[in-house]
């Protein structure tokens, strides 16, 4: 990938940056974060512009319904995005991350026809339905079982950590539908709607006092075969399909935000009284800071680097585990730089003295699901390690 814009790149950024000046201006304020039905609207209005706009999917092939852009012009999109301050994917982020994507690479026509054009104009929430309480990192210990009758599959079972479950209307799905077969060989992926009788949503609330997550229970719930991606049996193949998106280029848009929250934290550190002068005087604290910002430029410029190579027919094997592992622990040690310049201001979720303080501690909390979804850290060490170094499994 060129440093500099080429023409036709720099044009698209034009474009982009003008359309996006105007665009967020437009928005109302978000809702409270505890205003599910509100962030919905919020999420897909903001969806719907994009769609309008020719810029959803801006990385998804001009066929399925996106702009068909190149590698570059995508991190291009979520670059400007990102420095506009415009709305991120909120509730979409299943559906445009993991299940749109899955769809085109694994989804029948008709599975393709039906769902990714609403997914692309928002119209289509997705949830997630792959962990259970005894099938967290180890996901292919799940036990949510999937019984073949006639032409539906009939699943009793529970799910946990259900992303944006209590505003979703699909969910991608894993159960088991051969009990008797190696762990990994017995799993089929599932498009829920979420309307289906059976299913019971109960939101989880967060340490953050938030609830984008449920516990899903499943009693006999009918999903028809026609809902199945891929073969019977073959879903954790396609399950490491929808995985690589999120390990992959899932996190960009975070590591941009979490680049704006440094230059924020950087602000309120200059402006923030603390002895003879300000906080931002601490030479450890500038130092220390000043490394958080050369690792958020090696993750950008190793985005980057992954992004030419999957242009060129792949990204390196864990290359996706390793960008997200490093992002996690980027995250946690601003976050615990967020703490030494707030001070006891650290001690609220609410912004004090009219600083946003607040946005520094959600931050700094993020920083632990980061570490944990779509495979905690631990579990992408080891996907280095066997898969990249060849190191002995772990028994």
């Amino acid at each position: 990938m060129h440093l500099r814009d080429s023409e036709s790149d720099a044009e698209f950024r034009a474009e982009l940056r003008a359309w996006l000046a105007d665009a967020v201006t437009t928005l109302p304020a978000p809702p409270d974060a505890t205003d599910w039905p509100g962030r919905r609207q919020f999420d897909t209005v903001w969806q719907n512009m994009l769609f309008e706009a020719g810029y959803a999917g801006v990385n998804w092939p001009a066929e399925y319904g996106g702009r068909g852009a190149t590698p570059t012009q995508h991190l291009i999109f979520l670059e400007e995005a990102a420095a506009a301050k415009a709305p991120d994917v909120g509730v979409g982020f299943v559906g445009q991350m993991h299940a749109g994507p899955t769809l085109i690479a694994e989804g029948t026509p008709e599975q393709q026809a039906h769902h990714l054009r609403g997914i692309l104009t928002g119209d289509h929430v997705w949830c997630q339905g792959f962990s259970e309480p005894g099938a967290g990192s180890d996901l292919a210990s799940l036990r949510t079982r999937a019984i073949r009758d006639g032409d539906d599959y009939v699943v009793t079972g529970q799910k946990i950590w259900t992303s944006h479950a209590m505003v979703a209307d699909y969910c991608e799905l894993l159960v088991r539908t051969d009990p008797d077969a190696a762990k990994h060989k017995g799993i089929t992926w599932l498009i829920l709607p979420m309307d289906t009788p059976g299913i019971d949503v109960r939101p989880l609330m967060t340490v953050q006092g938030s609830a984008e997550f449920a516990e899903l229970f499943l009693d006999e719930v009918r999903i028809p075969v026609a809902n199945r991606v891929g073969e019977e049996n073959d879903g954790w193949r396609v399950t490491n399909v929808t995985l690589s998106f999120e390990r992959g280029t899932g996190f960009v848009g975070e590591l941009l935000d979490t680049t704006n929250i440094m230059g924020e934290l950087v602000e309120l550190a200059q402006r923030t009284p603390r002895g003879a002068g300000t906080v931002w005087d601490d030479d450890g604290l500038r130092r220390d800071i000043g490394a958080i910002a050369a690792e958020l430029d090696a993750l950008w410029a190793f985005t980057k680097r992954n992004v030419s190579q999957g242009a060129k027919g792949g990204m390196a094997m864990g290359s996706g585990s390793a960008f997200k592992m490093s992002y996690a622990t980027v995250v946690h040690k601003l976050g615990d730089i967020a703490l030494r310049v707030l001070d006891r201001s650290s001690l609220a979720f609410d912004d004090i003295g009219g600083e946003s303080t607040g946005a520094q501690i959600h931050h700094k909390l993020k920083g632990f699901a980061v570490g944990i979804g779509g495979g905690t850290s631990q579990i992408q060490q080891n996907i280095i390690a066997e898969r990249v170094l060849g190191l002995p499994r772990e028994r």
